[in-house]
């Protein structure tokens, strides 16, 4: 079985990192992919983890609005909020990111 995502759009906030004891890097960030004609457009938002090296390279390179190509796999959240109430929620676990347009190429408010 194959799970294998590849999904372009522009950052739809700046990149959250956290650091953690072990080391490890972890950045967030959501995307947003328009879809339809220009007629009836409509934006799907997606968030994304990168962990690490890509982790890293996000949390510098990425701000709000920059147009990104993610390379990765959908997985599946599951938790328990604090009512007791079962959610879940998908997420894409970025294994690369690519820099896309130019350097200034980000999208006016």
């Amino acid at each position: 079985m194959i799970n294998s995502v590849v999904i372009v759009g522009r950052v739809g906030q700046d990149p959250e990192m956290r650091y953690f004891e072990s080391g490890k890097v972890k950045t967030s960030i959501s995307l947003a992919v328009n879809r339809g004609s220009k007629n009836n457009e409509k934006t799907d938002w997606f968030r994304i983890e990168l962990w690490d090296k890509q982790a890293e390279l996000t949390g510098e390179y990425v701000k709000k609005g920059r147009l990104v190509a993610v390379e990765g796999r959908l997985d599946l959240n599951r938790w328990t909020d604090a009512e007791g109430n079962k959610r879940e929620t998908y997420l894409i676990k970025g294994t690369n990111i690519r820099f896309l347009g130019g350097k200034g190429d980000y999208s006016p408010e």
